[in-house]
């Protein structure tokens, strides 16, 4: 059918003004949000109470996102509900709060259960896998592997190996998620200091970690590994600001607030660039990274380089030899404090019956 040229050079002409109109009806389209994928549906949150785990939730909730919350306790009816909650606040009372904000559902269960899983992500677009392993006590049982079986529901292989392999099984049955995050740590250095630390005192917290990440990234499902500095201290040195590096970079290691990788893992399912992508995390001094970490996301990149297998062996050696110096320690110290000791009372004891 041929088209009028009268039309065509009216069309023409209102193109432009209607193309004006549109951009300030809508501001919200843009360029930049046209090159994100904003999860439409609800997010699940796995390790809820911890200090990253609600922090992400009331980012998530502020952004008017739904979120389904995965509880191994369920909330103290007879606790008074706090009105907000901070870094001292108890397991019980982040409990009570997040379940009192509208948005936010409770589903009782635990990551190794298979069930509870299944009902956590039942409708959600994305799984933000921010649990951890509590600490073996006491922290010597963690050093005798029949005392601490990796059997045991609360060991790290469970939590941190088994537990997100539960979590790519659900989220694949699911057929809604779309992004798996999952916040671990550096575990191709099985012979640095904090490692070494690590899988001593956390049952090889961090080789599991490790053996996890792998399995994200041999799975179909799109993920976001975010590897953060040191998530003690809730205050990082004046001046500095963030830092990213895809394809688990090597940055130096630095303290980092929960607060801002808490933004990162929410953040990070706008950037469809960032599926597949492990992202380390680190502050750095000014004109090395970002205020905020949207400039940074829009550059990331998805894995690309072959990440090393077969790296348990590497920490379990590492770890016997650092529990064999810290063993040697001990002798030296036990030696040093306690034998003088023994002798001045065996000296005495002697002077007394001679």
């Amino acid at each position: 059918m041929a088209i009028d040229s009268r039309r065509l050079r009216k069309l023409s002409v209102w193109c432009p003004f209607l193309l004006l109109v549109a951009s300030r009806v809508s501001p919200a389209v843009s360029l930049s949000s046209l090159s994100m994928s904003a999860p439409p549906g609800p997010v699940a949150v796995i390790g809820t109470t911890g200090r990253l785990g609600r922090q992400a939730v009331l980012k998530l909730i502020r952004a008017d996102v739904p979120v389904r919350c995965l509880l191994r306790k369920p909330v103290d009816p007879s606790l008074a509900v706090p009105d907000a909650i901070d870094k001292d606040s108890s397991g019980a009372e982040v409990a009570a709060h997040l379940a009192s904000l509208p948005g936010v559902t409770m589903v009782g269960g635990d990551v190794t259960d298979t069930a509870s899983l299944d009902e956590l992500l039942e409708g959600c677009t994305a799984v933000l896998a921010l649990h951890g392993p509590g600490a073996t006590k006491p922290f010597w049982k963690s050093l005798i592997p029949f005392l601490n079986s990796d059997e045991q529901p609360t060991h790290s292989k469970q939590i941190n190996f088994e537990g997100v392999r539960k979590i790519i099984s659900a989220a694949e049955r699911s057929g809604t998620v779309r992004r798996i995050v999952r916040v671990t740590g550096k575990g191709e250095d099985p012979y640095g200091i904090f490692s070494i630390l690590i899988n001593m005192l956390g049952s090889m917290a961090k080789a599991w970690n490790y053996e996890g990440e792998q399995l994200l990234r041999s799975s179909k499902m799109d993920y976001t590994i975010v590897r953060p500095g040191v998530m003690g201290p809730d205050n990082v040195p004046t001046g500095k600001v963030l830092a990213l590096g895809d394809n688990g970079a090597d940055l130096k290691v630095s303290v980092v607030r929960h607060e801002d990788i808490a933004s990162l893992c929410v953040d990070c399912l706008d950037y469809s660039n960032a599926a597949r992508s492990t992202l380390t995390a680190m502050n750095v001094d000014p004109g090395l990274g970002e205020e905020t970490y949207a400039p940074l996301l829009k550059k990331v990149v998805a894995d690309s380089r072959a990440f090393p297998d077969n790296m348990m062996e590497e920490h379990r050696k590492a770890a016997r030899r650092g529990a064999a110096i810290l063993v040697g320690f001990l002798a030296i110290a036990v030696k040093v404090a306690v034998l003088p000791f023994v002798q001045f009372v065996a000296g005495s004891l002697g002077g007394l019956f001679s």
